[in-house]
C-alpha cells in the first residue's frame, strides 16, 4: 500500500486561505512566548505562500480594543496568536490559554493546552520545527515559570548580564543566555514599534532575536546593559524595605510595584528575590487586581493541598450578594474599556461584549428591538456617543459579580482577581480630580485592599 502525503498541516483550511490572501498580519501578546509565536507563525504562513507584511501588540485590558481596524479591502489576512480573547476580525487564532473567548465567527482556528503558544506552532502545526528543541524548552520554561525543575535561580532570571561559565553545561549556559534575552525584551518592550520591528526582522532563533535586540538599543538609543543592570540593582534593594511589602509567615504581601520608572528596574520576580524562603506572593495594583502566586523557585515547597484557584473563588464568594446587586452599565463599561482607543482604533464592540458576558447582561423590556440600536451605537467610540446614546447604555447592565468572575481566572500556582476598576466608576468620565477622604483611595482601590487582605488570610488559614 502506497504512503499518503499529507499537504496540508495543523492550521485548518490553510490551502484555502492561502489561496484567498497573499497578505497577512499577524497580531501578537507582548511577550518573549507572544514575540515567538508571532515569528512561527509568520514562517509557517509565508511557507505556504501567505506574505506577512505587518504586526502589531495586543494586550489584555484597555489596550486589548485600542489594536488598528483590519484592512478594509480584505487584501489582508487578520492573524491572532498567543491570547485567549478573540474577534470577528480574526480569520486565525491560536492559543495555548485554558479558555477563550469571542472565537466563535473566526474561520481557523486552534486552541492546545500547552506550555507556550510557540510550542504549538513550532512543534504541532508545522510540519517542519520551526524553532529549535532547545529555543523551545527556554520559552516555555519562562512562559510557564518552571524555574524549580531546570534549577534556576530568581538571580539568573532577573539578571541582564550574561558571561559564559565554562563550569556550567553547554545546555545551561543556552538557557542563561536565554534567560537574558527574555529580559532585555521585557525592559523595552513598552518601546513604540520595539517588538513589531523583532518579530519583522528577526529569524525564528533565540540567539537571532538577542542580536536584533542589541542592535536596536544601539540604533535608537536606548539605555545599555550595564545601565540597565544598575537600575534593576537599586530597584531591588528600594523593594527590601518598601512599607508596601509586608511578610506574613511564609506569604509576601505587597501594594503596586514601587518606583518603575527607570528603565529595566522592575521584575515580578523581586519579591522572591529579596524573600527567597517566602513560598506565595499576593500583590494588589491600584488599576483594580489583586495576582496570587506560588514561588516558582522552591523546589520543596509543599502546597499542602493549598490551590490559589479555588481561594480565589472562596474570597470572591465573601461578597458575592453585594455583588450581585451592584448593576454596572455599558456606558461605563466600554468608557473603562476604551482608555487607550484612538482613531481607527477597533474599540469596544457589543461583539465583545457579548463574548466577555454573554447572556449576563440585563436589559430594558422591548429588549430586541433596542439591542439593534445598541449594536450600532457601540461601532462608535465612546467620545462618538451622543448623549442620547449614551443613556441608551446606561439601561444595559451587567452585574459586578459578572464581571469580576469573567475577567478573572487562573490555576492552582497563579490566580488573579481582575474587574475590580470598575466599581466605583461613575457612568461619565469625572470632569476633576475627585478626593476621597485623608487616605485619598478611591472606593474601588479600597475595596482591592480589602479582597487582598482576604486573600491573605483565607491563604495562610489553608497553610495552617
Amino acid at each position: 500500500m502506497k504512503k499518503r502525503l499529507i499537504k496540508e498541516s495543523g492550521i485548518r483550511d490553510i490551502n484555502k486561505l492561502s489561496q484567498r490572501y497573499k497578505k497577512a498580519k499577524i497580531y501578537f501578546h507582548q511577550d518573549l512566548d507572544g514575540v515567538t509565536t508571532a515569528l512561527a507563525m509568520k514562517n509557517y504562513l509565508e511557507d505556504n505562500g501567505i506574505k506577512v507584511v505587518d504586526c502589531e501588540i495586543i494586550q489584555y485590558g484597555d489596550k486589548e480594543f485600542s489594536v488598528k481596524k483590519a484592512d478594509a479591502t480584505g487584501e489582508v489576512m487578520p492573524v491572532l496568536v498567543d491570547f485567549a480573547h478573540g474577534k470577528p476580525m480574526f480569520v486565525i487564532h491560536t492559543d495555548h490559554h485554558d479558555t477563550q473567548a469571542g472565537a466563535e465567527d473566526t474561520k481557523s482556528k486552534s486552541f492546545r493546552s500547552s506550555r507556550s503558544n510557540v510550542e504549538t506552532i513550532s512543534q504541532v502545526l508545522s510540519p517542519k520545527d520551526i524553532f529549535t528543541s532547545e529555543d523551545i524548552n527556554l520559552i516555555s520554561t519562562v512562559d510557564s515559570a518552571n524555574y524549580a525543575t531546570n534549577d534556576i535561580s530568581p538571580e539568573e532570571v532577573i539578571n541582564y548580564l550574561f558571561s559564559l561559565d565554562k563550569d556550567k553545561s553547554l545546555q545551561k549556559n543556552k538557557m542563561l543566555l536565554g534567560l537574558v534575552t527574555n529580559k532585555l525584551l521585557l525592559a523595552f518592550k513598552n518601546k513604540p514599534g520595539f517588538l513589531e520591528e523583532l518579530v519583522m526582522k528577526s529569524t525564528p532563533s533565540i540567539m537571532n532575536i538577542l542580536q536584533n535586540i542589541k542592535r536596536i538599543m544601539v540604533e535608537k538609543g536606548y539605555a545599555d546593559i550595564p545601565t540597565l543592570q544598575k537600575n534593576k540593582d537599586v530597584y531591588v534593594g528600594s523593594m527590601k524595605n518598601n512599607p508596601n511589602v509586608k511578610i506574613s509567615g511564609n506569604i509576601i504581601t505587597q501594594y503596586g510595584g514601587g518606583n518603575m520608572m527607570k528603565p529595566g528596574s522592575y521584575d515580578r520576580y523581586t519579591p522572591f528575590k529579596n524573600n527567597p524562603e517566602a513560598d506565595f506572593l499576593v500583590i494588589a495594583w491600584p488599576l483594580g487586581l489583586v495576582q496570587a502566586s506560588c514561588n516558582p523557585f522552591k523546589k520543596d515547597r509543599e502546597l499542602k493541598g493549598v490551590n490559589l484557584g479555588e481561594i480565589k473563588d472562596e474570597v470572591l464568594s465573601k461578597w458575592e450578594s453585594q455583588l450581585n446587586e451592584r448593576q454596572i452599565p455599558l456606558s461605563t463599561i466600554k468608557w473603562v474599556s476604551e482608555t487607550s482607543v484612538k482613531d481607527g482604533s477597533v474599540g469596544f464592540t457589543f461583539k465583545d461584549f457579548a463574548a466577555l458576558y454573554g447572556s449576563k447582561f440585563k436589559t430594558m423590556d422591548n429588549g430586541k428591538e433596542v439591542l439593534t440600536d445598541i449594536g450600532k451605537a457601540m461601532s462608535k467610540h465612546f467620545n462618538e456617543l451622543t448623549e442620547e446614546e449614551k443613556l441608551m447604555l446606561d439601561e444595559v447592565t451587567v452585574n459586578a459579580w459578572d464581571i469580576i468572575e469573567s475577567n478573572s481566572g487562573g490555576h492552582k500556582c497563579i490566580t488573579n482577581i481582575s474587574g475590580l476598576n470598575y466599581l466605583g466608576r461613575s457612568t461619565r468620565p469625572p470632569t476633576g480630580k475627585k478626593s476621597f477622604g485623608d487616605d485619598d483611595d478611591a472606593p474601588y482601590v479600597k475595596f482591592v485592599k480589602m479582597v487582598q487582605a482576604e486573600f491573605v488570610r483565607v491563604l495562610q488559614s489553608k497553610i495552617d
